[in-house]
């Protein structure tokens, strides 16, 4: 469900981002394009290559730089390994990596061809999150697999910093980033994020960022912690930190419980937010840039709670109630200023009354 709830915020946020993704590649095209290429065959043979390529740049970038890493981190957080980890997705990945795909803009690759061929890119990555797939023989040799892309979700010591392909793992056996599978990878990051809230697991690296900056000493040192590789120390501060062995025997996956009846409370609310998610990225080309804002504002917080409703916490029930107040203000809000107005009106007054009555019959949220 955190994998999903990753993938929904970056959904949501790239509505407001994207003038940084496609604006400025259209900007670049319009004023800088060197060629003016026809779309041949050869130039969707070459733009892919030229997508992919980029993508190892960014993508190995985004492990290599501390303050890109940030932005990278949270599809690596997830201990299991599955489909559902290649929709965990970052918020702020894209305002470190839309530099890197300039070049194909200079070269002269039209806008809307380079976001369909980015697409396809990552479509293909979707398959090869899986542990059921194993070796494939000599199609290994030239494009990236589940075995291949599972060394690179591997936190082992051997396998940090390997295998950064989208398509063509060939880039990495050209760079030297190339690691074959051997022992099964144990999956996450080397500080476990032990949360299922999507905002806070976007969040947290950089606030750690803040804490240790805070006490590295002089500028000059404080760049060097935000440019340099994670684990980055000057020496007065013990210097590079490397990732520690994993000791198996030890190790134990974030895990909590709580009643069916929670369970199943917080699948029906998902389930309504994952609706609501879709009718909206569906139609939010008809919105203003206000009602836009408190949808997707709206949308977070429902997932967010949902995550936080799993972790216990004692004061959820609060936020929760609070939660379902402000969702139905909302919807009663855009009843008088949207052409979906009676939707808008009926569905708040019935989610409030429905919601809260079931979640005042929960009681006790402890198990």
């Amino acid at each position: 469900m955190t994998n999903i709830s990753c993938g929904i915020t970056q959904q949501l946020t790239g509505i407001f981002l994207k003038v940084l993704s496609v604006g400025v590649y259209q900007l670049v095209f319009e004023n800088f394009a060197l060629f003016d290429l026809n779309q041949s065959w050869w130039y969707w043979i070459l733009l892919f290559i030229g997508v992919d390529f980029f993508y190892y740049w960014a993508h190995r970038m985004s492990h290599e730089v501390n303050l890109f890493w940030g932005g990278h981190v949270v599809h690596h957080q997830s201990e299991e390994y599955n489909l559902s980890v290649a929709l965990r997705q970052s918020t702020f990945q894209v305002v470190w990596t839309f530099v890197f795909y300039m070049p194909l803009a200079l070269l002269g690759f039209r806008a809307l061809d380079f976001v369909m061929v980015m697409g396809l890119n990552l479509i293909y990555q979707f398959w090869i999150h899986t542990e059921t797939i194993g070796k494939m023989g000599w199609f290994e040799y030239i494009f990236n697999t589940p075995s291949h892309h599972r060394v690179h979700h591997g936190r082992n010591p051997k396998y940090i910093d390997k295998n950064h392909a989208g398509t063509f793992i060939i880039w990495d056996k050209m760079f030297g980033t190339f690691q074959k599978e051997e022992e099964r990878p144990t999956y996450g990051i080397t500080t476990p994020i032990n949360s299922w809230n999507p905002v806070w697991v976007n969040l947290d690296h950089y606030i750690q960022m803040w804490k240790t900056a805070k006490t590295i000493p002089s500028l000059a040192n404080k760049l060097r912690y935000a440019i340099n590789k994670p684990g980055w120390l000057p020496e007065s501060m013990g210097g590079y930190q490397p990732a520690p062995e994993i000791d198996k025997a030890k190790y134990q996956k974030f895990d909590t419980t709580s009643p069916i009846s929670l369970n199943f409370y917080v699948l029906v609310q998902y389930a309504l937010a994952l609706a609501v998610t879709a009718f909206f990225l569906f139609n939010q080309a008809q919105f203003s840039l206000g009602i836009k804002a408190l949808m997707a504002l709206g949308i977070v917080i429902t997932i967010m709670n949902c995550g936080l409703l799993f972790e216990n916490k004692n004061w959820v029930k609060y936020t929760e109630y609070m939660r379902i107040t402000a969702i139905s203000v909302v919807c009663i809000y855009l009843s008088f200023i949207s052409q979906w107005n009676l939707y808008f009106f009926i569905g708040g007054i019935a989610y409030s009354l429905v919601s809260s009555l079931w979640l005042l019959s929960l009681g006790n949220l402890k198990k």
